[in-house]
């Protein structure tokens, strides 16, 4: 016997459920609300029990079995989206929207050149960058806000799946008129900065990274100034306030606030950092993110 339901009153549902309210789910579906409400209605029907308590000041709220419903909608759901592509997957040309997030400070440097390759190479294909840090994007990507991420290999567990598209080295950030700047040979010890204030670039797990490898190098850092932004502590080197270690490199030596930087490399013997793609394990990738991961991997390299 054929079930009463249908996959676009599940999908209603799902979006309901999340958004918790039937307004914020409309716009998402772009669909009206009284379209919404009657699918649900129905739905609760069809079930015979009731999945929300309505309320004007609290919105949509599951109910226990309607929380219990949402969960094992969720793989259900999946699997329709995975057979979509595999019927799409007859066609060669790919469609449709991929959400990739990127980890703030790599954004600038990978995004817009990722863009322009990908959107060379699939030009049907909708791309969107969502911005942030890496425990951020960790949340994101377990929540279903982005298919997958580029981010650092930080503070990550056995929840994901990923692969190694870059491996950079850390260096360190002096102002242009700093004694060391005119290093001919363009290195630098950790040591020889240990009485100097340092700018650490302070973000969630990217901060622990710097740490670890002043720790490696058996130095005691002095931090002056914490920012979260890595232009403002390119900023705060540039005018003199004291010297930073990073790992992205510009291509110019200006910074926002009108001071000049030099990069020197670390003679010290401290991991780099590790530059990935990656995604929810468990969760089929599509063919539009399979995609992007081979245009990164001819872009950069490394684990390809």
């Amino acid at each position: 016997m054929a079930k009463p339901f249908t996959l676009v009153q599940l999908r209603y549902f799902a979006a309901v459920a999340a958004a918790e309210s039937m307004t914020a789910a409309s716009r998402e579906l772009n669909v009206t609300q009284s379209a919404l409400s009657a699918a649900i209605s129905q739905l609760e029907k069809d079930l015979d029990v009731q999945l929300f308590i309505r309320g004007r000041q609290r919105g949509m709220r599951l109910t226990a079995p309607g929380r219990q419903f949402a969960k094992d909608l969720a793989p259900f759901l999946e699997e329709a989206d995975a057979l979509y592509e595999a019927a799409r997957g007859y066609s060669d040309v790919l469609t449709g929207e991929l959400r990739v997030g990127v980890f703030a400070p790599l954004a600038p440097f990978r995004a817009p050149v990722i863009l322009q390759a990908f959107e060379a190479a699939h030009p049907e294909v909708q791309i969107s960058f969502l911005e942030g840090d890496q425990e951020y994007l960790r949340r994101s990507l377990l929540e279903g806000e982005c298919e997958l991420a580029l981010m650092y290999g930080l503070g990550l567990d056995e929840g994901f799946t990923t692969r190694v598209v870059e491996r950079i080295a850390a260096h360190v950030l002096v102002a242009a008129d700093h004694p060391l700047a005119a290093n001919p040979d363009g290195e630098v010890s950790l040591a020889q900065l240990e009485d100097e204030p340092l700018i650490l670039l302070d973000l969630p797990h990217t901060r622990e990274y710097f740490m670890s490898l002043f720790a490696a190098a058996g130095v005691r850092p002095k931090i002056r100034h914490r920012a979260s932004g890595y232009e403002t502590v390119r900023s705060f080197v540039g005018r003199g306030h004291g010297y930073s270690v990073l790992n992205q490199r510009l291509h110019h030596d200006q910074t926002y606030a009108g001071g000049r930087v030099v990069p020197l490399r670390l003679t010290d013997d401290v991991p780099g950092i590790e530059v990935m793609l990656v995604r929810p394990r468990g969760v089929r990738p599509t063919r539009r993110a399979l995609a992007f991961e081979t245009v990164c991997g001819r872009l950069y390299g490394a684990g390809s």
